[in-house]
């Protein structure tokens, strides 16, 4: 039933879902712009993230330690996968690179479900997120509420390094044309590979986050890969920018769509997605061309 008390607080499940799509579009958009790779593995690397990050919650008892853990962990394996298998596909088809990523997705999920079984992991939110917080309007988990702040430093963070820092020129300037790049002699291989570490970590940051608010399973990753790609879209390809605003804009959509009738959520999502094509071919902030 439609309530204004309901619809405030979906826009705020909205707003927590947003900025997790908005973070692991980041790291996705951030790679396909840079490498070309569409990486059909991103969120297997969104769920292994969650469960790096449990086991270290296991071990130690600290949350911190546990974001920590999950998302360095994703990096080292994200760095690992580009040196050992994707370096080999940057001049394949595309279609070579996504049955490579897509495999690979496979391979990660069997063998989580392997190690730790089908049965869903939780992971308590931590003390200082344990509750609800009186909004003066209405109640609302204090967790999900940390979780805003939380994607915001992490996406503060990768603003700082992507528009701040030497290695963010370059990768920006590689988006917009990586001969040009190769031409400076710049090692563009050495280049590919931190991107590609950086792009996984930030799945697997979000990964583990968003551990306390939907518990872990093998296959949580396939439907975030989805919703992540319609991000990307509407935002536009290589964009960062796009990425926060299409995150935003995808949570609200599949928030608010859920509360009226579930079972139009995704409808409604490639239906944005769709008239954003229509209107702009390249996305809301997507460049020009990769030409």
């Amino acid at each position: 039933m439609f309530t204004w008390a309901n619809l405030v607080s979906q826009m705020f499940n909205g707003l927590v879902l947003g900025a997790l799509l908005a973070l692991i579009s980041s790291g996705l958009t951030i790679i396909y712009g840079t490498l070309g790779v569409l990486n059909l593995a991103h969120g297997a690397m969104f769920m292994v993230g969650g469960y790096a990050g449990y086991l270290v919650f296991e071990g130690t008892g600290s949350f911190p330690l546990a974001i920590l853990g999950g998302a360095l962990f994703v990096m080292i394996l994200g760095v690992a996968i580009e040196r050992l298998i994707i370096r080999h596909f940057y001049d394949r088809p595309p279609e070579d690179q996504m049955l490579v990523t897509f495999g690979l997705a496979i391979c990660l999920v069997e063998l989580v479900r392997f190690l730790f079984g089908g049965l869903s992991k939780s992971v308590p939110p931590p003390a200082w997120g344990q509750g609800v917080t009186q909004l003066g309007f209405m109640l609302y988990p204090t967790y999900r509420l940390a979780v805003v702040g939380i994607v915001a430093l992490a996406l503060g963070a990768l603003y700082v390094v992507l528009y701040r820092t030497r290695l963010g020129m370059i990768v920006r300037a590689g988006i917009e044309d990586a001969v040009m790049v190769d031409s400076l002699g710049i090692n563009v291989f050495r280049i590919f590979m931190v991107v590609f570490g950086i792009g996984a970590m930030a799945a697997g940051f979000a990964g583990i986050v968003n551990a306390p608010v939907v518990s872990l399973s093998p296959d949580m990753g396939e439907a975030i890969l989805v919703q992540t790609f319609v991000v990307v879209v509407i935002g536009g390809v290589g964009s960062f920018p796009g990425a926060i605003l299409g995150g935003l804009i995808a949570g609200q959509i599949l928030s608010i769509t859920s509360m009226i009738n579930p079972g139009y959520s995704y409808v409604m999502l490639f239906a944005a997605m769709t008239l954003v094509l229509l209107v702009r071919p390249r996305g809301l902030f997507g460049p020009r061309s990769r030409d």
